[in-house]
């Protein structure tokens, strides 16, 4: 598979800068690109494209670049790349229909153009859309509703009466709807609190590897539309996020919690229960929400506090090793003043 340089350009709008016939035979990153390879730069990498070896090269509309390779034009030539990208990628061969091992129970509606894969399981009432793709060992449990066009990959579960929107992929090992972590303690035991909410995930989302959402106690636990998670993340019983945040690796969010759209939460950050959450805030790595947080906030640190003001605490705490040494000196000199030693 190839394109010309001017097909690729037209694929992204953009404007050409040398030799238009080229070919292009696939994508790569800046460092790896040769003769035949397409790749992107965006500042601070500009500054290498004189070393650039790449047949071609995606780069901001504005920018002034010293390079010989075949420029193409774009305002977002992130987004440009990828289209690009998509446009190399091979094309899967799957064969439509229910295969042979799958499992599906009779009640269950599969809608046409739906690919249930081997040894893959739809439970009773569950709902199939048009053009989704359960690959094997997935398993689909009662009454779940499962859009269109979703990619489900092996080993995922998804217990029941839960309900996934259009476009949704989830990765291999997730489970949704697991029961909440909710326990009474009476007559000196942990009484288990039964878990009959759902988890209802929108419309292109993306759920991480042995990621878990688990569902509400009484009502429902929802990741709103556009919302992607990274690997190994965790959201509680009753989460309710907002449309296209971002969850990166080991995130926790505790039950109850309720989060703003265009949030973004850095890796291994976790919340206290019963928070709310604004909409585009952004918290650094390891940041421990305790409080309730407005909106636009950036924050940082356990416990949070202004992305700035911690990074002044870090700087000063740098410093106290030196200030240590210091006072140390100045108490001996004064020990020593005082003729105390």
């Amino acid at each position: 598979m190839n394109f010309t340089v001017e097909e690729l350009a037209k694929m992204i709008g953009g404007e050409v800068e040398g030799d238009s016939t080229k070919r292009i035979d696939g994508v790569a990153g800046l460092q790896e690109a040769g003769g035949t390879k397409i790749t992107f730069a965006v500042a601070p990498y500009l500054d290498y494209l004189h070393l650039a070896k790449a047949g071609a090269v995606v780069i901001p509309a504005d920018a002034e670049v010293n390079c010989n390779s075949t420029l193409i034009r774009v305002a977002n030539p992130r987004a440009s790349f990828i289209i690009l990208s998509q446009a190399f990628q091979p094309e899967l061969v799957r064969v439509m229909g229910i295969h042979a091992n799958a499992h599906v129970e009779p009640t269950a509606e599969v809608a046409d153009g739906a690919i249930i894969m081997n040894f893959a399981y739809v439970g009773p009432q569950a709902k199939i859309g048009k053009g989704t793709i359960l690959y094997p060992h997935t398993y689909i449990g009662d009454s779940v509703e499962v859009g269109e066009n979703c990619i489900v990959y092996p080993n995922v579960v998804v217990r029941e009466y839960c309900q996934i929107g259009d476009g949704t992929i989830i990765h291999s090992g997730a489970v949704i709807g697991a029961d909440g972590f909710g326990f009474t303690f009476s007559e000196g035991i942990h009484k288990k609190v039964p878990q009959i909410g759902r988890v209802i995930i929108g419309n292109d989302v993306e759920i991480g590897a042995n990621t878990t959402i688990d569902r509400g106690t009484l009502g429902d636990t929802i990741v709103g539309n556009g919302t992607k998670t990274d690997n190994l993340v965790h959201l509680a019983h009753n989460v309710q996020t907002g449309e296209h945040c971002l969850f990166v690796a080991f995130c926790g969010i505790s039950g109850s919690t309720k989060i703003g759209n265009h949030c973004t939460f850095g890796g291994q950050t976790a919340t206290k229960g019963h928070m709310t959450i604004g909409d585009r805030c952004m918290f650094a790595g390891r940041s421990g929400i305790n409080h309730d947080v407005p909106a636009d906030s950036v924050m940082a640190g356990f416990p949070i506090r202004p992305h700035r003001e911690w990074l002044r605490e870090e700087a000063a705490l740098r410093q106290v090793p030196d200030l240590i040494k210091r006072i140390r000196a100045l108490e001996q000199k004064l020990e020593e003043k005082n003729g105390l030693k």
